[in-house]
C-alpha cells in the first residue's frame, strides 16, 4: 500500500487589500493562487511564485511573498529559473551520484 501524500497547509494572504476586504475579488484571487501552490511540489511552487512575481512587475517578489508566504529568495530563484535561456533540465546524468550501497561490496562499510 502506498504512503498517503502529505498536504501543504494553505497560506492566508497578508497583503493590505486582503486585510481590508477579506471577501473581495482580490482576496478570492489570492486564495485561488494559494490553493494552486499547495498542490505543487517544491520546484513547481518556486517556479509558479517566480512567474507570479514577474507578471506583477516592480515589487512583484515582495507582493508574491505576501500572497504565498514563500521566501523572497525562493521567489527570486524561481524568477531566475524562468528567465534562464539554456532550457536544459536539472536532472542528473545516468550513473551520476553516489553508488548504491549494494554495489560497493560486501565489506566496504568496515575499515
Amino acid at each position: 500500500m502506498s504512503k498517503p501524500k502529505l498536504r501543504r497547509r494553505l497560506h492566508h494572504c497578508e497583503c493590505v487589500v486582503c486585510a481590508e476586504h477579506p471577501y473581495g475579488r482580490v482576496a478570492r484571487q489570492h486564495q485561488a493562487i494559494n490553493r494552486v501552490i499547495a498542490a505543487f511540489d517544491e520546484k513547481g511552487r518556486r517556479r509558479f511564485a517566480g512567474l507570479l512575481a514577474l507578471q506583477l512587475g516592480r515589487g512583484g517578489a515582495q507582493l508574491a511573498h505576501a500572497i504565498t508566504g514563500l521566501s523572497r529568495m525562493t521567489i527570486r530563484a524561481g524568477q531566475q529559473e524562468i528567465n534562464r535561456t539554456d532550457r536544459t533540465p536539472g536532472v542528473r546524468r545516468a550513473g551520476a551520484g553516489r553508488p548504491a550501497f549494494e554495489k560497493r561490496g560486501p565489506r566496504s562499510w568496515e575499515l
